[in-house]
């Protein structure tokens, strides 16, 4: 498959439409938080140096848009690839428990102790047509099993188990979205997340469900595959077999989800991005004028690169974060919206490639 060529043309903010009523503030704080880990590139790491340095100064949205409009300048991102396209994802929170207990019968994983990976975290989306993790062997670097394989049992009887669900459904959800809150059932919330995969490729089920005729193009939300998976787990079993991809977990002691840089996601501020083309930490700002449902006349917001996602691939493919709960999933399961990305350079950047 050959890489789609990217550029960046200039604009000015003045081209940004709803970049003045946009909460700067809000995309301050989550661009801060980046700026904490980012070890590359140095001009994007030397302009985090300097938004940490003067945020103890920077207390209001329009203290905030004036870091962005003095230390970075815009430019659309140009290429011949597949228009821009915008999904979302949230942290659902799920009923489970910690011992196998009816109703609690469906297992996530802990991170087996063979499993190495082969590909960096931060690059696996980018990587991700080939194995991005193995099973280390005394005969070397094997495939791991399944998703198939391992719902049949091959990692039974190793103590990997880490919490139990009650719906097989809400677990694969579990692991497309890659974090959870878990509700124990002494009323407790354990969050988890992601802590590596078989290293098989991502196959979506919604679109392997469209390419059947099963579904129409534009008609499947992640509400609607839920309920028709669920009318016939036999059935779903079978389908959801076609994602070999299989992913495990860690107990995570915080009080929000992480992305792969470690660091906390920010509800409508963090955005999954292919790192093929776009650097971890980097300012997007993103233009969706026909995705009503963010309650501003579209969503026009200034984002930035924070996460990853095996599905995530392409210059201007993007995967919102929305947060945790039903609201978040009510707006997640319906966002699959035309959409374009305008990076913030730091202003010796404009014009490279």
């Amino acid at each position: 498959m050959t890489t789609p060529a990217i550029t960046y043309e200039p604009v000015s903010f003045a081209d940004l439409r709803g970049w003045a009523g946009d909460d700067h503030l809000a995309a301050f704080v989550a661009f801060c938080a980046s700026a904490r880990v980012i070890t590359k590139p140095p001009r994007l790491l030397a302009a985090g140096a300097v938004a940490l340095a003067v945020a103890p100064s920077i207390t209001t949205a329009k203290a905030a848009r004036a870091f962005f409009e003095t230390h970075f300048a815009p430019a659309r991102v140009v290429h011949d690839g597949p228009a821009g396209m915008l999904t979302g994802y949230y942290e659902p929170v799920i009923d489970g428990s910690l011992e196998p207990a009816p109703p609690f019968s469906v297992p996530i994983y802990r991170r087996p102790a063979d499993l190495e990976n082969v590909v960096a975290e931060s690059e696996r989306a980018a990587k991700s047509d080939g194995f991005s993790h193995m099973r280390r062997t005394a005969r070397g670097l094997e495939p791991y099993p399944t998703r198939a394989e391992i719902e049949r049992g091959a990692l039974a009887g190793r103590g990997l188990e880490l919490v139990y669900l009650a719906d097989p459904v809400e677990a694969f959800f579990l692991h497309v979205q890659g974090s959870g809150a878990i509700r124990l059932r002494d009323g407790r919330l354990q969050r988890i997340t992601y802590d590596g995969k078989n290293g098989r490729p991502y196959t979506s089920v919604g679109r392997t469900l469209i390419e059947d005729r099963t579904f129409a193009p534009g008609g499947l939300t992640l509400q609607v595959l839920g309920d028709w998976l669920r009318a016939d787990l036999e059935r779903a079993r079978e389908i959801l077999w076609r994602n070999e991809s299989f992913v495990f977990f860690r107990a995570l002691d915080a009080d929000s989800p992480i992305g792969v840089l470690g660091t906390a996601l920010f509800e409508q501020r963090s955005l999954a991005v292919d790192p093929a083309y776009h650097a971890l930490g980097l300012p997007i700002y993103v233009s969706a004028p026909d995705m009503s449902h963010s309650g501003r006349g579209g969503f026009h917001t200034l984002m930035v690169a924070q996460d990853v996602g095996s599905a995530i691939k392409g210059p201007e493919r993007g995967d919102i974060y929305f947060g945790t709960g039903e609201a978040a999933l009510a707006h997640a399961g319906i966002t699959k919206h035309a959409g374009r990305f305008f990076v913030l350079l730091p202003k010796q950047d404009v014009g490279a490639s």
